[in-house]
């Protein structure tokens, strides 16, 4: 096994570890939802419960009703490099060195 396989491995590990752990959390956060807001205390830790109203723009749906170019549009996009890792099982067949 060379370091990368290792490494490709350990990178597959721990994102199943982290989906696991995240589906733990929404469970326990759907036991906490009716809790009213406040303070709460565990052994080690402090929970404090908080209701904040958020606003947040639906910009698609504002740019649709105003029907605007696709010049406008283009004009104000802007494009840049993401990079992204995706990681599942192995199909055993070897796609790059």
């Amino acid at each position: 096994m060379t370091n990368l396989t290792t490494t490709i491995d350990a990178f597959g590990d721990l994102k199943a570890d982290i989906a696991e752990l995240e589906l733990k959390l929404q469970g326990m956060k759907d036991a906490l939802a009716e809790l009213s807001k406040g303070a709460y205390e565990g052994e080690r830790y402090r929970l404090n419960v908080i209701d904040a109203e958020v606003e947040r723009v639906d910009w698609k749906a504002v740019a649709a009703k105003l029907e605007p170019s696709h010049q406008l549009v283009a004009a104000h996009t802007t494009k840049t490099v993401q990079r992204s890792y995706r990681v599942g099982a192995r199909t055993g067949k070897k796609v790059a060195a």
